[in-house]
């Protein structure tokens, strides 16, 4: 016949001795809006190890409702772990209920493999749970460790509701320290983003001036503008020459491009048939209602102060419009 396993839990005197110095109060500890104790704290606070703790639990289960007793998430680990270094940074007004001499290294109730994996999620006990261990655990130990823990649980209650004003404005706190922190990340992707588009040279120019002399800056924004096309380009500008079609002809393969014009010069319709020939067709639109000339960039528009032929060869502003291309075109017919 199996020898009955009692329901006392085995301590040491040298166990016992040590556990009467250990402080309860910075082992206390707010999970799911409990305050709780986790099982390795007793099983130190009890002389015992976590294992053997567990089990007499488990022998009585029946006595252990969800509301005394219940085991950690993942990410309540991880929340229990920051309690943990606040307590140890001392910068907590809770903290003013711990002392330095509390050396008991509350990591070690978070079980962790060699690989940094948490292989055992924790049990806590509720106020309610570790009046029920006295029950269970049959020992003279025991019942003084419980004694000490009820007066440790009272006194932090009295000591949140004296300074129930000072946790709310530290919640308040950390709620804008959370905001805070969203809305930095959310600066920073923005900033990556910018200096992503500067590296690979995207970013497209608002407006600025090109004074005279400036001919191959001027050449060189118009068609790194042309090469941004993916759908279609349309030029509207009076005065059209041949080097007009060379910058149009520096166009991604399969991006349309119309030239809306006064009536074109018998020069300028040969230059295009020429150019057809040979290169994706450039289409060509009399239009005579234009003073000023216009390039729009599939939907982008920009207003520029001087013909593309002419570019550089004096002083000329230009600026992206905010209105789309398309918006553009309607007012066209």
């Amino acid at each position: 016949m199996a020898k009955q396993v009692p329901n006392e839990l085995i301590t040491t005197k040298e166990q016992s001795t040590d556990n009467q110095f250990l402080q309860i109060e910075p082992l206390i500890r707010t999970i799911r809006g409990q305050q709780v104790l986790l099982d390795s704290d007793l099983a130190i606070l009890y002389g015992v190890e976590t294992k053997r703790l567990n089990q007499q639990v488990k022998r009585n289960i029946e006595r252990f409702p969800e509301d005394f007793m219940f085991q950690l998430t993942h990410e309540e680990v991880i929340c229990s772990r920051s309690q943990i270094a606040t307590l140890n940074e001392g910068t907590n007004l809770r903290s003013q209920i711990a002392t330095s001499s509390q050396e008991v290294s509350l990591k070690s109730q978070i079980v962790t493999s060699s690989h940094g994996g948490v292989r055992y999620l924790p049990y806590a006990f509720t106020e309610n749970g570790i009046a029920m261990l006295s029950s269970v655990l049959r020992s003279p130990i025991a019942i003084q460790v419980n004694i000490r823990i009820m007066r440790a649980f009272t006194a932090m209650r009295q000591f949140i509701a004296s300074n129930a004003q000072i946790f709310q404005r530290l919640d308040v706190m950390e709620q804008n320290q959370l905001a805070l922190t969203a809305h930095q990340v959310e600066t920073d992707h923005k900033l990556e983003e910018v200096f992503r588009r500067l590296d690979s040279g995207n970013v497209q120019p608002h407006q600025g001036i090109f004074y005279d002399g400036q001919i191959f800056d001027a050449y060189t924004f118009i068609n790194d503008r042309i090469r941004e096309a993916t759908t279609h380009i349309i030029l509207i500008d009076n005065y059209i020459d041949d080097s007009v079609l060379t910058m149009l002809a520096k166009r991604a393969d399969k991006v349309a491009a119309t030239i809306y014009t006064k009536k074109p010069s018998a020069q300028l319709q040969l230059d295009i048939q020429k150019h057809n020939a040979q290169y994706p067709p450039i289409g060509i639109i009399t239009f005579d209602r234009s003073h000023d000339r216009f390039l729009c960039i599939d939907e982008t528009v920009y207003h520029l102060g001087a013909s593309i032929k002419d570019l550089g060869k004096k002083w000329f502003a230009f600026n992206r419009m905010e209105m789309p291309t398309s918006e553009l075109v309607q007012k066209m017919q």
